[in-house]
């Protein structure tokens, strides 16, 4: 079980996440990438990430730009540490 977030918390945490926002219970964030072929690269080495956390994001692709939503389906569709965390795993790989 996850530890749900309250607001304060959440923005505390995006302090430390540049880019990242809160948007209707999730963590959210557009990546622009090299072209198609690095926004599907890109895109491969987030679902390794996330697979090994056990956590799966919403994702959306329009040619070189990705975006991904962090919510914790488990725990109603809210932002818990476990967003936080996935979102700080995905900027140290960039």
């Amino acid at each position: 079980m996850a530890k749900v977030l309250e607001k304060g918390q959440i923005e505390a945490a995006l302090k430390d996440l540049p880019g990242w926002r809160h948007e209707e219970d999730a963590l959210v964030k557009t990546f622009k990438l090299k072209g198609f072929s690095g926004a599907v690269a890109f895109i491969v080495r987030v679902g390794f990430e996330c697979q090994k956390a056990n956590h799966h994001p919403e994702l959306s692709n329009i040619y070189n730009k990705v975006t991904l939503r962090f919510t914790t389906h488990s725990e109603g569709g809210v932002v818990t540490e476990n967003d936080v965390a996935i979102a700080r795993t995905i900027e140290r790989i960039l």
